[in-house]
């Protein structure tokens, strides 16, 4: 059993709740527009929120700053050699950056990308090419009350239905996001990597799996998947991702960094294609927008990620959460999947229609009641998409105990409580690029 102890600390205060009702309407009624000072509890995402070890501060002295042929990102290279298997990385940002280097590499105007479920950058950066990314998730995933093992697999019969209705020329990438962040941060069996990888290869696709949750994932494989009940965490990583021919990863979350980012590839012609745009857009590819000291971080903290005790105890987090919240009867997507609880909004306000977007509603609840920020993927988010009013409880790494979820929990069942007096919501104003509204639109109450 891993436990961890505090060796640096942060007040946190929890505003008035006249001070959280004035900082909702300035926000518009998003929860991205809130000021960090205004949150008590912060859950909106799991990404470069975490907190780093002492073994990441102490390596990030060493840091190298050079432009080219920096140290710092040999010792990268090494620990993504070690822990995923990709002999070529090009470093970039966060991981934004690292999927506009690869999918503006791989994808041209009338293309369609296939993956699981699409996250909404994912799903930006395909659309920024003139591409269609189409979802393509196992039936069961829609159904929040649902019990099973890997509801967060490809669907390889609708990829083939997908293929036959625009050809498979029009198809040269197929992407597995793991754990799947849409569908409730689901995980993926290696059996369904080994399908999507056939299929891809059928199709003569580049199969990308987006990695950001790897070590979450393979996890969730020894734990739920009988071929690999004694294999290790790290030797499962490397399994799952070895069916891949180029990777794309947030370092900010099984990174266990602030910040950073890479494209990893076995292909040394997808390598060379991929550094020329990363020198467009991110950098010189010894250093790709991040500085020597990030990559050392980086470096560690994914071979952190995989040691067993690490991710069972992150694991363990999200379950309690998950357990505390059902004891108050708050509707839950079930099972727990992996970095976030994600809560069930239509099942919390069935009086709301999607247009009026519960799931925005109850993001707006939770802060109003105690102070707790969110992140809606539903309508709202995804507009123009199928997919559940889910709101996702989104976990920093090694940051908060169990106080501050009993926090949470009693939160949104105080929400709850007084859920038939809540109303909808209205798009006031949006951006341009519709699959990016949820980060800065602003709404107001439909009764304005």
């Amino acid at each position: 059993m891993v436990q961890y102890k505090s060796t640096m600390v942060e007040r946190i205060t929890l505003p008035p709740r006249a001070d959280r009702e004035r900082a909702l309407e300035r926000a518009g009624y998003n929860a991205f527009n809130l000021d960090a000072d205004d949150v008590f509890i912060d859950l909106l995402t799991d990404s470069g929120t975490g907190t780093m070890s002492n073994e990441q501060w102490a390596a990030m002295i060493r840091g190298d700053e050079s432009y080219a042929g920096s140290s710092s990102f040999a010792r990268l290279e090494d620990a993504v050699v070690d822990v995923m298997g990709f002999p070529h990385v090009v470093p970039a940002h966060q991981g934004r950056g690292a999927e506009n280097v690869l999918y503006g590499t791989l994808l041209d105007e009338g293309d369609v990308a296939l993956n699981n479920t699409h996250f909404d950058t994912t799903r930006a950066h395909v659309a920024n090419q003139g591409a269609d990314p189409v979802d393509c998730p196992v039936p069961e995933a829609a159904d929040p009350g649902f019990s099973g093992d890997f509801k967060g697999d490809f669907s390889v019969e609708r990829g083939r239905e997908v293929v036959e209705e625009v050809g498979a020329d029009r198809v040269p990438v197929v992407i597995q996001t793991i754990t799947n962040n849409s569908t409730a941060g689901q995980p993926v069996s290696i059996e369904n990597t080994r399908r999507v990888a056939a299929f891809a290869d059928e199709i003569d696709a580049t199969f990308v799996i987006d990695a950001c949750r790897f070590a979450e994932n393979a996890y969730f494989v020894t734990e739920r998947e009988d071929e690999f009940a004694e294999s290790s965490v790290a030797a499962v990583a490397r399994e799952q991702l070895g069916y891949a021919d180029a990777l794309v990863m947030s370092g900010k979350k099984d990174g266990l960094s602030n910040i950073g980012g890479f494209v990893a590839t076995d292909d040394p012609s997808l390598a060379d294609a991929c550094k020329q745009r990363a020198i467009l857009y991110e950098g010189f590819p010894t250093y790709g927008g991040m500085t020597g000291r990030d990559m050392e971080a980086l470096a560690v903290g994914l071979r952190e990620a995989v040691e067993r005790e690490y991710v069972a105890d992150r694991i363990g987090q999200i379950q309690t959460l998950a357990g505390l919240l059902e004891d108050r009867g708050v509707p839950v997507y079930t099972p727990t999947g992996g970095h976030a609880v994600y809560l069930d909004a239509e099942a919390c306000f069935p009086h709301l229609s999607a247009g009026e977007f519960p799931g925005q509603v109850l993001v707006c609840e939770l802060y109003r009641e105690g102070g707790v920020r969110g992140v809606e993927l539903g309508s709202f988010a995804f507009p123009g998409t199928d997919r559940p009013e889910l709101v996702r409880l989104a976990v920093p790494r090694r940051t908060y105990h169990r106080e501050h979820f009993e926090h949470v929990a009693d939160t949104a069942a105080a929400v709850l409580e007084r859920a038939e007096s809540v109303s909808g919501l209205t798009i006031r104003s949006e951006p341009e690029i519709p699959e990016l509204r949820h980060f800065s639109a602003e709404l107001e109450p439909v009764s304005a």
